[in-house]
């Protein structure tokens, strides 16, 4: 089975403070994004090269569907931070048949250009205290990530924290030498490299 990282996510209790906490943090502005209507929430985004970063929010517009939102959401409250990181997979259902149980069930989504799969966890909170990935199979060609404008970050290194780190890399076996699974308490942090030197997120 084939898997990627695709994405990294940053929460916030409003995507105006989500945006501007990643481009004090990052010294590059960020593109627009657009609105999820499934999920009532809407984001913004920014390239890191064969990736993206993603800030999202629940959209104060949109009326709250009767289901939980994705990336727990409904629950988060705080300072803007990493929350998430996203895998692509040439085949949703395979992989989360084989993923932990509450990994999600797939749903069928679309904004402009793009339509894709999701593994939604029923109470929007993924395994491993949200440690482990959301799933996601793009259709069709068109992805972020090609589309933006590059402002020139990278991801140098992503840190998932959890206390049965060894039991989170076995669950989904991923190849890429910027994931590091780290015995701690649960948390994720991201090394972006910008054109001002490199960045922590948190």
């Amino acid at each position: 089975m084939m898997l990627a990282l695709d994405h990294i996510a940053i929460s916030a209790e409003t995507l105006e403070a989500g945006a501007d906490w990643v481009e004090m943090a990052l010294g590059v502005p960020l593109a627009g994004g657009g609105k999820h209507p499934h999920m009532g929430t809407h984001n913004r985004l920014l390239s890191l090269g064969d990736l993206y970063l993603e800030v999202i929010a629940i959209d104060p517009e949109a009326p709250k569907p009767g289901h939980a939102r994705w990336f727990d959401l409904d629950r988060f409250g705080g300072p803007p931070r990493l929350t998430n990181w996203i895998v692509r997979t040439e085949d949703l259902p395979a992989a989360l048949a084989v993923a932990p149980v509450g990994a999600g069930h797939p749903v069928d989504l679309a904004r402009g250009d793009y339509c894709w799969r999701f593994g939604v966890p029923p109470d929007g909170r993924l395994p491993f205290d949200d440690s482990f990935p959301a799933l996601i199979e793009w259709q069709g060609t068109a992805h972020p990530a090609r589309a933006l404008p590059d402002r020139g970050c990278r991801l140098s290194a992503l840190e998932i924290f959890h206390p049965e780190a060894s039991a989170l890399a076995r669950a989904l076996p991923l190849a890429d030498a910027r994931i590091r699974v780290i015995p701690g308490a649960p948390g994720l942090r991201a090394l972006i490299s910008t054109p001002s030197g490199d960045r922590w997120l948190a």
